[in-house]
Formats: C-alpha cells, sequence, structure tokens
C-alpha cells in the first residue's frame, strides 16, 4: 500500500502519532506521506511535546522513519496532490473541523485539502477522523456532503472494552480499528470474545 496521512489542528494528536507508528512498522505498507498542517504543530507541542517542523516525524516516530516522508502543507506540487500519482488512500486523523470544511466544499487550498480532494475524484478511500464535541448544523452538513462524496466518516471514538490502560493504548486500539477499515488488519489488536462462544468477533 501507498498511503497518505494528515494530522490537523484537532485535538488527539496521540492517534496521529500511533497510526504513523503502526504504518511505519507495517511490512505490507511500502510508502506513507505524511502532512501536518500548520495548526497540527501548536497541538502537537501542547499535547506531545513535539515542538517544530524540524524533525517533527522523527519525533513522532521516535526514530529515523524507513518508509514516511514528510511534505509542507504548502507544497501544492507534492506527488499526492496528482491524480496521476498512485495511492491506496488517505486517513486525516485527528480530522479538524476546518480541514473537513475545507474537504467538503472541495477548496484544496493545501496539500492536505488538495490531497483529499484527489483521493476523492479518483475513488480512493478516504477516511476522515472527524475530532469535536458537540457537533454544529456546520459540522454536520459538511460531515454529509464529505460523505456523500465518498469519504468516510470516522470520528475519534475510543472503544472502553479493551479496558485500556492509558491514553496511548486507547489510541493504539482506535487506530487498529481505522486501518481494518482500509484492509491493515493489525496484529495487536483487540478482538471481542463473546460469552460463551470462544473467539467471536464483535465490531
Amino acid at each position: 500500500m501507498n498511503l497518505t496521512v494528515a494530522i490537523t489542528g484537532a485535538s488527539g494528536a496521540v492517534f496521529g502519532r500511533e497510526l504513523l507508528r503502526a504504518l511505519e512498522a507495517d511490512e505490507r505498507v511500502a510508502r506513507v506521506h505524511f502532512v501536518a498542517s500548520e495548526n497540527s504543530l501548536r497541538v502537537l507541542a501542547e499535547e506531545l511535546g513535539v515542538s517544530g517542523r524540524t524533525q517533527c516525524l522523527e519525533k513522532l516516530l521516535d526514530g529515523t522513519p524507513v518508509k514516511t516522508v514528510q511534505h509542507s502543507d504548502t507544497d501544492i506540487g507534492a506527488a499526492i496532490a496528482s491524480g496521476s500519482y498512485p495511492s491506496s488512500g488517505m486517513i486525516v486523523l485527528p480530522c479538524s473541523m476546518g480541514t473537513l470544511a475545507a474537504i467538503a466544499n472541495g477548496l484544496a487550498n493545501s496539500l492536505i485539502a488538495r490531497a483529499a480532494d484527489v483521493t476523492l475524484k479518483e475513488r480512493r478511500p478516504l477516511l476522515l477522523c472527524v475530532r469535536e464535541a458537540p457537533f454544529n448544523r456546520i459540522h454536520l452538513r459538511n460531515m454529509t456532503l464529505a460523505a456523500e462524496a465518498g469519504a468516510v466518516i470516522f470520528p475519534v471514538i475510543p472503544a472502553f472494552y479493551s479496558h485500556p490502560v492509558d491514553s496511548t493504548e486507547m489510541a493504539r486500539q482506535f487506530v487498529c480499528r481505522v486501518l481494518a477499515h482500509i484492509g491493515l488488519p493489525q496484529p495487536g489488536a483487540y478482538v471481542w470474545k463473546a460469552e460463551g462462544q470462544g473467539t467471536g468477533n464483535r465490531d
């Protein structure tokens, strides 16, 4: 797989970090194109202590990336801005309401919005992991517009039946669900065992 991952200015930077780490470690993934919005940099600094654009990816991965490359959100000439570039899909996690609005209304005013627009027009998977509460009518309308255009609205709503020990584990299990949705089931994913039924799954 060849995937695009974007982190935007919504709270929940830990989810984006765990997504990048899972993809970097997944042998089925050949290339990951990573874009951090300008607003996300402040959230990364406040929530994870990752400051500045320089070495941002290395800090999130806690090491040197092998398959992940970072692009500036202003670089509209990047490969992922073109429909001719082969891609398996795009995940925006977390997805701010501002980014959702840009994507839903086809603004293509940044690399993230343009890459998402390309993903939609090429009929490739686009997962928007929106993070906001409560939703107002503008948010709901934009989610409907994006869904009607082909995006999957995948709200950041962690599960608790796995009894996560901390926020990192909670984020990791949510990322497992996201990746399973695009065909990359993870070995560390929690599997619900129905009572009296051995290894039954719960979705």
